[in-house]
């Protein structure tokens, strides 16, 4: 495995960013995985049922990692930690845990929120 997509990058790839692309395209051979976190905020964000099938296409291309009881524990306690200091978010927390647990790099484009949590896991692709 060699790493998580989070949202952020997925809607990229899905709207069809270039930078997102290009970056997709450059890393075609390393397994990427989602969480059902983030699997659930991209169908979320789908205004249509054509839009939700389109996206749910697309996440079938990743493997999925489940959060443990262990995941959810650190990620409790991460939120209590930096929720009022860096205003780091549950659905943050949720998506950082299983990267935390399997030291696997977080790729996202919304560092500001990941970095108080995986210093070392957060990778802004592009």
């Amino acid at each position: 495995m060699d790493g998580i997509i989070d949202t952020s990058v997925i809607i990229d790839i899905y709207r069809g960013y270039a930078p997102a692309l290009t970056w997709r395209n450059a890393n075609q051979s390393k397994v990427f995985a989602i969480t059902p976190i983030i699997w659930m905020e991209a169908v979320q964000g789908a205004p249509d049922k054509v839009k939700q099938q389109q996206i749910i296409r697309l996440l079938s291309v990743f493997q999925m990692i489940y959060p443990t009881s262990a995941d959810m524990s650190w990620a409790m306690q991460q939120l209590v930690k930096f929720k009022l200091s860096h205003n780091v978010g549950m659905m943050d927390c949720l998506i950082a845990a299983p990267a935390h647990r399997l030291n696997l790099p977080l790729h996202t484009r919304n560092t500001r929120h990941f970095i108080p949590l995986i210093p070392n896991l957060v990778n802004q692709p592009y």
